[in-house]
């Protein structure tokens, strides 16, 4: 047992974890479609046995045969290698997205298929070296393992340094973990070998992502968070019975257009899995400022006069102000800055020329140029109180000719060519 102490602790860790979780997910009736956790630390916990075996047999070499001591240890090689590739993907599906076309992820999983072919070819190869703590295995196998744990990590940094800006806290510690951990184990295990201790790399993973962001208890909070918004949403909707199912359409509208921009390849880095949630919970806050608008004004079946139409444009500056001070100690700090910027600049135009700041251009947050378009487009396809909702042809002509003046022409030409969809929304949300 001296040999395998520490994968025994690591173990007993990784065992404790998925005991709490698997309790927390029934205690709070969760359940998921995405495996990808369950699939990584039962990964990890393969990885950690074989480990521990191999830190046996490498060290009883007298008494175990050559060949099961070979085979465990092409387990353990090939269960670090799928660890650590998972570790990536697992990356690089909090954050960018894993690739949809086939091309695009098998092009990921070359690196992670060669090390296995050669893992398996050169075993015979493995040697076995003689420490003065404790006995260790060396050879091509091994060395090629350490070339891909470099390769996925160096993968890992970019991805990460390409998407930080839009990630949120508990993202970015959990990448970190898996950052620093990888590189500090791999390094000390390389600089003395006789350590033994890549059992630690899962260990760290497995840990600093349930506590920053599998945690059962994170996914209830969202959820009593995110039917706060939209009651919320929904109590301001309620005193403008003009709208009707404005919310549930705008916020069909941002999301479409936000994943057809995204599938385009048009703002990817910004369109993050993180920034794109935030946008989808943070579009039915955008005309949270009505709230303080007069009933006489909000409700009256005329037109307004240029007073009242003053009052109504304070709706947007009133908006942030709400969300400022209604979310400010919520603790979701990059949702309460994309709720804020959705409600205070949704009515901004491209050229300059809208309120409440008059910015132009790539000054106006990404989330409210894109929110502008679902919006406008909404106003004018919806039938009001003053008005009768506009044909289908003619709402689609007004987002056109705004293009470059009222609106982001990138964003704009998306939202034109997604005109099937967008009708598919408008019928099936039309009161």
């Amino acid at each position: 047992m001296e040999y395998f102490k520490l994968q025994i602790g690591c173990m007993l860790i990784v065992l404790y974890i998925a005991f709490i979780y698997i309790r927390e997910m029934k205690a709070y009736g969760i359940h998921k479609r995405d495996m990808t956790f369950e699939k990584f630390w039962i990964t990890g916990a393969i990885s950690i046995i074989f480990d521990g075996a191999t830190a046996y047999t490498v060290n009883h070499l007298d008494i175990v045969p050559s060949v099961i001591n070979g085979i465990l240890h092409m387990f353990f090689l090939c269960s670090l290698d799928a660890i650590i590739f998972m570790m990536f993907m697992y990356v690089l599906d909090i954050t960018i997205d894993i690739p949809k076309k086939k091309w695009e992820r098998f092009i990921y999983t070359i690196p992670f298929a060669l090390c296995i072919a050669v893992v398996i070819i050169f075993l015979p190869e493995l040697q076995y070296i003689h420490g003065d703590v404790t006995n260790y295995s060396m050879g091509i196998p091994v060395y090629t393992c350490y070339a891909m744990v470099v390769l996925y990590t160096i993968a890992m940094i970019v991805v990460y340094m390409i998407s930080r800006h839009n990630l949120d806290k508990h993202k970015r510690i959990t990448i970190s973990t898996c950052i620093i951990g990888t590189v500090v184990v791999t390094v000390f295990q390389v600089i003395y070998p006789q350590a033994l201790i890549t059992c630690l790399v899962p260990t760290l993973v497995i840990l600093g992502t349930y506590l920053n962001l599998e945690n059962p208890v994170f996914g209830k909070l969202k959820a009593h968070n995110n039917e706060m918004v939209m009651g919320f949403a929904t109590l301001v909707e309620n005193r403008d019975d003009n709208t009707g199912g404005h919310i549930m359409r705008t916020t069909e509208y941002v999301k479409m257009l936000a994943r057809g921009l995204k599938e385009r390849g048009f703002y990817r880095n910004e369109l993050t899995r993180d920034y794109m949630d935030n946008l989808i919970m943070a579009a039915p806050m955008h005309d949270i400022g009505k709230i303080a608008i007069p009933d006489a004004i909000l409700q009256k079946p005329g037109k307004l006069t240029d007073e009242e139409y003053a009052i109504m444009k304070t709706h947007a500056a009133r908006g942030g102000e709400i969300i400022r001070d209604t979310f400010g100690s919520v603790g979701e700090d990059d949702y309460e800055k994309m709720a804020y910027e959705v409600a205070r600049h949704h009515h901004e135009k491209w050229n300059g020329k809208g309120y409440p700041d008059g910015l132009c251009h790539m000054d106006i947050p990404l989330c409210a140029r894109i929110m502008a378009i679902a919006d406008v487009f909404d106003a004018v396809s919806a039938k009001r109180c003053y008005r009768d909702a506009m044909p289908l042809d003619k709402c689609f002509q007004i987002i056109e000719d705004g293009i470059g003046t009222d609106f982001d022409p990138v964003i704009a030409r998306v939202f034109l060519d997604m005109r099937d969809q967008v009708e598919k929304v408008s019928a099936n949300y039309r009161n």
